[in-house]
């Protein structure tokens, strides 16, 4: 919380979070050893003892034991490719594993020039299908020192991979009627997993893409977009901040006037995806609401987590 606002470094920001949780255990503990009304009883020494055990017992893993076993199954850098959008994607392949499963529009934690002993993992969405067996993309945008340094990684630079996470899929919202869904910037990159994913099964529904960017040339994955419309019902619609003068498309901002424009008449009954900066996803989730689309229709994931 507050992180960019108090300008800490990522990195600094991990470890605080790790000294608090500590500092507030061992707190925890001088107060009830301190108060003794707590452990008064056996019963009660049992329960604390317990959670407090717990509580060790999870810390050892997510500390050691699982970035212990993270180094039995890297990755390699197997290339890295230039994106409209100041954007990289970064692909990796197993080394001696089958890799991770995951659905179309998960995350994972990874790890790369570091140890994943060293808590110096960073949240990335996967940007390929999980039909595309064999290598994993993840299509970054430079926004800080680890990113900007993702251009320069060589050739077979391990990497650790924790995951997936995440209910940001199309996977767990089966919908009858198709989806809409609505992406800002970077934030097309698990949207264009779960697009390539519905393009590699065949789907035959109909589905619309809202993607908003500051300029034509800036819109990550444009012409990939594009092509999957020769084996997706997929419209595309794009709205710039600043297009060109013989622009014919949207402008501006995701507005009720332009969602009525696109949407079908049966929009309360389409699962919507939202990704993009946070601005940009509480203004389509309002927008969406006032037109009548149900809260557990809307499914979003702010790239502003970290």
């Amino acid at each position: 919380l507050w992180r960019k606002q108090l300008q800490i470094h990522y990195d600094n920001w991990r470890l605080i979070h790790a000294f608090l949780a500590v500092a507030a255990f061992i707190l925890a503990l001088v107060h009830i050893e301190g108060v003794g009304y707590y452990i008064a009883t056996p019963a009660k020494r049992i329960v604390w003892g317990t959670i407090m055990g717990c509580w060790l017992l999870l810390l050892l893993y997510v500390r050691i034991i699982k970035p212990v076993a993270l180094l039995s199954r890297p990755y390699k850098v197997r290339k890295i490719i230039k994106e409209k959008g100041n954007a990289y994607t970064l692909v990796v392949v197993p080394e001696q594993h089958q890799g991770i499963n995951f659905l179309p529009g998960q995350f994972v934690w990874l790890s790369m020039y570091h140890s994943p002993l060293r808590m110096k993992e960073h949240p990335f969405s996967i940007s390929s299908a999980p039909e595309q067996q064999g290598e994993l993309h993840f299509t970054i945008k430079e926004l800080g020192d680890f990113t900007r340094r993702i251009k320069d990684t060589p050739t077979g630079q391990p990497v650790y991979i924790d995951g997936p996470y995440g209910a940001f899929t199309i996977d767990r919202h089966p919908s009858e009627h198709g989806y809409v869904f609505i992406a800002g910037g970077i934030g097309i990159a698990p949207i264009r997993s779960m697009l390539s994913s519905l393009a590699a099964r065949g789907d035959s529904r109909s589905h619309i893409l809202f993607f908003a960017g500051s300029t034509l040339e800036k819109l990550t994955f444009y012409e990939e977009l594009n092509a999957l419309k020769e084996g997706l019902d997929l419209k595309t619609v794009y709205l710039l901040e600043h297009p060109p003068w013989d622009w014919q498309g949207e402008s501006g901002f995701l507005v009720t006037g332009i969602l009525k424009r696109h949407l079908p008449s049966h929009l309360q009954e389409l699962k919507y995806f939202i990704c993009g900066p946070v601005p940009m996803v509480q203004l389509a989730e309002k927008e969406l609401h006032k037109m009548g689309v149900p809260l557990h229709h809307l499914h979003s994931e702010l790239f502003d987590f970290v």
